[in-house]
């Protein structure tokens, strides 16, 4: 067998592994994601701030693993910890029904530990791959899973609410855990002397850093909001029951998929086209959210905020992607992804805060002129990127 065959069934082995462990691992942590607020509402009877701050707590804990712990360890034990972090997730989906007011707290925080430990592992592991076409296909594929993770779980949740109670559906993603954890170890981390040199960087100077954070930073804003207060609203104001709210986030996650479809087909050689475009589309989607008096107008700026929530994520991993090499991109995707939990932990706090005060579409038009300035922010740093 020649040394071509047997890079290419490397590839494409290491490639399986990444698809079903992102496949399982996201599905139950995006279902814990948009369910906690849900939970801590209706079963644990928490009010706004309070229920903005379960998914705060559930970020801050992510962001400390990623920004402060898995960015500054080694491949050999980074390994051991994503592998046990797999094993811990699994065990508080398990437990999770068992939540009351006090316990929820500890359990949604190891939640988020360990899945701070495992997601840049899988972001680095797509991106080994040395040539830079391939990279950003295998990149693609990977994002890919993610939005068909996305789907499968809201869509998988709405059905078993309509014969469980809310309480239950935790223990229902316990066997996506269970792969999960028993396919961890296989999963491919960066060969040991490719990192050693990895610390004498300021990874936010870098232009391309700095795009991929501006970009996310106008989306998953809006994001989090949704996750943390959308299908409450949707519930509480439009009237849509339990199972209906779920498919709202189907339908989301459907057009997210399909938009990252199309960028993992189409060779996104000026990232700014597709970046920029989004941005817009986010403007346009909270205006539509601001004046959603009725659910045809809600659930249409779902389904387009669903278009950048499909192209931000890709591109900006792309962006970190063309802008490090192998032996910095763990600590580049590790501050990446601290910075989107980051975002996680203090837009639903402050989120709880003055949606108490003002209501939950009155926030979104107050973003506006922050959106136009990361739209400007971005379109800057990408012209720098380019000039590198």
């Amino acid at each position: 067998m020649n040394n071509k065959v047997v890079r290419n069934t490397s590839i494409i082995y290491s490639v399986i592994i990444i698809i079903v462990i992102t496949f399982m691992v996201r599905a139950s942590n995006n279902m814990m994601m948009t369910t906690v607020s849900l939970f801590s509402k209706y079963n644990l009877f928490f009010n706004p701030v309070e229920v903005g701050l379960t998914e705060s707590v559930l970020a801050f804990a992510t962001f400390i693993t990623t920004a402060l712990i898995n960015s500054k360890l080694s491949v050999r034990p980074r390994r051991y910890m994503f592998i046990l972090s797999n094993v811990v997730f699994t065990l508080i989906l398990g437990i999770m029904e068992f939540s009351n007011f006090i316990t929820v707290w500890i359990f949604i925080f190891i939640a988020g530990f360990a899945f701070g430990a495992i997601m840049p592992n899988i972001i680095t592991s797509a991106g080994l791959i040395d040539d830079k076409r391939l990279r950003e296909r295998v990149l693609g594929i990977y994002t890919l899973s993610l939005s068909v993770s996305l789907i499968a779980g809201p869509a998988l949740e709405s059905y078993i609410l309509t014969f469980e109670p809310l309480r239950l559906i935790f223990l229902f993603f316990v066997p996506l855990g269970i792969v999960s954890s028993i396919l961890s170890p296989l999963l491919k981390f960066p060969d040991e002397k490719s990192e050693i040199k990895n610390k004498k960087i300021n990874v936010f100077r870098e232009p391309g850093f700095r795009v991929s954070v501006y970009a996310i930073l106008a989306y998953n804003t809006i994001f989090a909001l949704l996750i943390a207060f959308g299908g409450i609203y949707a519930k509480s104001v439009l009237k849509l029951d339990l199972p209906q709210v779920s498919l709202l986030f189907t339908g989301f996650f459907i057009v997210s998929f399909s938009s990252r479809l199309f960028i993992s087909y189409k060779d996104p050689g000026n990232l700014w086209h597709y970046l920029g475009t989004a941005m817009f589309i986010t403007l346009t989607g909270i205006i539509l959210i601001f004046f959603s008096y009725d659910y045809v107008i809600y659930i249409i700026a779902y389904l387009l905020l669903g278009i950048p929530h499909g192209v931000t994520y890709p591109l900006s991993i792309v962006s970190i992607s063309r802008s490090f090499d192998v032996s910095y991109r763990n600590m580049a995707n590790s501050y990446f992804f601290s910075v989107m939990m980051l975002i996680g932990m203090i837009t639903p706090l402050l989120g709880g805060v003055i949606e108490d005060f003002i209501g939950f579409r009155n926030m979104f038009i107050f973003l506006v002129p922050v959106i136009g300035y990361l739209i400007i922010a971005s379109y800057n740093n990408m012209k720098l990127m380019y000039k590198k």
